[in-house]
């Protein structure tokens, strides 16, 4: 059996002049790596990790851009025997008081032996390293760049058993930072070796990605995968792409990319954001799969984004969708590759009321759900209730897995990893169903708002607000405060204004509560419009529901 270790200095004697990561950046040229390039500036990393006597199955955590530096290192802190922990950095979308509580958090649940980062954080580190005894060292990377290369390295990875922990995967919450998720070398390849087979990699596939490495799909489907299954990667910076976010398109036309992973808002993002003066000479019909992932996949996302770029070369049998979490180490299922997406048009009124995803009648109102697809070959998945009985198909419930790529548990949090667990099976928190086995994802369980004995789910709304013009895609929020009075819940909906239209707020605050009650059937308490940087965002850039609900209230609480 592989390990991480074994895999990637195997690769790299098998196939040394091979350029396996391209990193693009903004304003200068890009950057080939080789395997060769890879094992000789990660082996930087683990010398000076020997020289800090870092030792196995200690914790680094690593604080870096996204750029050859961080690749190196994690790779480095790998070949130590290590175990590489990728913290957020920090942005302008993340509060930095949110930012640096949950870092302190983070730490005190990992205790790291060792902080990889930028001299420019030296002395804030060093205050938290004063304060936690249990951190050896904290290394720079201006420092560690410009060490020689040393010719007798040991790689103390190679010793590492295939059931012990390889890597943590943090949850992007509120809370999610003080989850760390531990999974095994075996777990990983447990996982890749059926999600290579499942996506029918072959030796034309090329990755091309912008997203964040501490998100499990950039980090596994996007870095992990390809480094250590032999498939060239084109990776670029979060931040760059939300900047320019046709440099993907670019990049695929370039670089003949086939297969690439978004977020649902992702779809929406491009199809609106980018001209039609940076597409000249844009070629998208390389791509066999674009990944639907990480949030609720929407209809109207998959067709906006067609209908957009179709007349580049993108075809419909491209949209591909999954449903993946850090704790089963990435994907439960896959759709769009062996046949297109399946869609299910359900009634809605139904599913609200009845819990049950019947097919919807003509003039009734319906929702259009997307398909995850079927469960990977080694995993199993079963819709329960509250109890946690087994549910029929096409009956809405907890969605609950059980496979042998499951997480070792939550680090050092055994109290978190035994709440998950439902007799050997782990509670996801997500609601769907269950149609010709296969998964549609409704939303999170703890999201419901119920209205009136009514549950409604706040993406539902969500969606339709996203639609309106004036209102920013993907920044907006919805969710229900009770109501004494009415002895139920009331919908509030929080959504960012467009720039240029800050002077439309009223007719725009009509439309969305126009739109919303046509769609759902769901009056709104309060339509709540902001300008930009109000809204407060995880880690990996979604709408921190609880977060929002929290600073709408106390800012509710300060107008009285």
């Amino acid at each position: 059996m592989d390990n991480f270790s074994t895999r990637l200095l195997r690769l790299s004697q098998e196939n040394p002049s091979k350029t396996i990561l391209n990193v693009l950046q903004t304003g200068q040229d890009d950057i080939q790596l080789t395997y060769r390039d890879l094992v000789q500036g990660a082996g930087k990393y683990t010398a000076a990790l020997v020289h800090q006597n870092i030792e196995p199955g200690e914790v680094v955590i690593l604080i870096l851009q996204q750029s050859v530096d961080l690749f190196l290192s994690y790779f480095g802190t790998i070949l130590n025997g290590s175990v590489p922990s990728i913290m957020p950095f920090l942005t302008e979308k993340l509060l930095p008081e949110k930012y640096r509580k949950d870092l302190v958090s983070l730490i005190e649940i990992t205790r790291p032996s060792a902080i990889i980062t930028y001299k420019e954080f030296a002395g804030e580190l060093e205050v938290i390293r004063q304060e936690n005894s249990f951190i050896k060292t904290v290394l720079y990377v201006e420092d560690i760049r410009d060490l020689p290369e040393e010719q007798s390295i040991e790689y103390r990875g190679l010793q590492c058993k295939e059931e012990n922990v390889v890597l943590l995967q943090h949850s992007s919450g509120t809370t999610g930072l003080q989850k760390g998720v531990a999974l095994s070398h075996q777990a990983v390849f447990n996982q890749l070796d059926i999600y290579t087979q499942k996506l029918q990699i072959n030796a034309q596939d090329v990755i091309v990605s912008w997203l964040p490495l501490y998100h499990d799909m950039g980090l596994i489907a996007c870095f992990i995968m390809p480094v250590l299954y032999n498939i060239p990667l084109v990776i670029m910076s979060p931040f760059d792409w939300v900047r320019a976010p046709y440099r993907l398109f670019q990049a695929i036309t370039g670089y003949k990319g086939t297969l690439c992973w978004l977020p649902n808002f992702a779809y929406n993002f491009c199809a609106q954001k980018i001209r039609p003066s940076d597409l000249e000479g844009v070629d998208l019909s390389s791509l066999r799969a674009v990944t639907n992932c990480s949030e609720p996949m929407r209809f109207a996302s998959h067709q906006l984004f067609l209908d957009r770029f179709k007349p580049y070369g993108l075809r419909d049998t491209a949209i591909a969708t999954c449903y993946a979490m850090a704790e089963n180490v990435f994907a439960v299922t896959q759709d769009g590759i062996e046949k297109p997406v399946t869609y299910d048009e359900i009634d809605l009124e139904i599913l609200q009321k009845d819990k049950l995803a019947q097919k919807a009648s003509a003039g009734e109102r319906s929702v259009i759900m997307v398909s995850a697809g079927k469960p990977l070959e080694n995993t199993s998945v079963r819709i329960v209730d509250e109890q946690g009985n087994e549910l029929p198909e096409r009956h809405l419930g907890e969605i609950v897995l059980q496979s042998n790529c499951m997480l070792t548990g939550y680090y050092h949090r055994e109290d978190a990893t035994q709440k998950a667990m439902l007799a050997g099976w782990f509670k996801t928190g997500d609601l769907g169903y269950l149609a010709d086995g296969e998964l549609y994802i409704s939303g999170r369980k703890k999201d419901l708002i119920i209205v009136g004995g009514k549950n409604v789910y706040p993406q539902d709304i969500e969606s339709v607000v996203n639609e309106i013009e004036g209102v920013h895609p993907g920044r907006n929020v919805a969710f229900g405060v009770f109501n004494e009075e009415r002895g139920t819940e009331e919908v509030i909906v929080i959504a960012e204004l467009e720039p240029g239209y800050e002077d439309q707020s009223q007719p725009i605050s009509g439309r969305i509560r126009q739109q919303v009650t046509q769609s759902t059937a769901v009056a709104l308490r309060q339509v709540y419009l902001v300008n930009g940087f109000w809204l407060i965002k995880t880690s990996s850039g979604k709408i921190a529901r609880a977060a929002n609900k929290e600073k709408y209230l106390a800012e509710l609480a300060q107008t009285k």
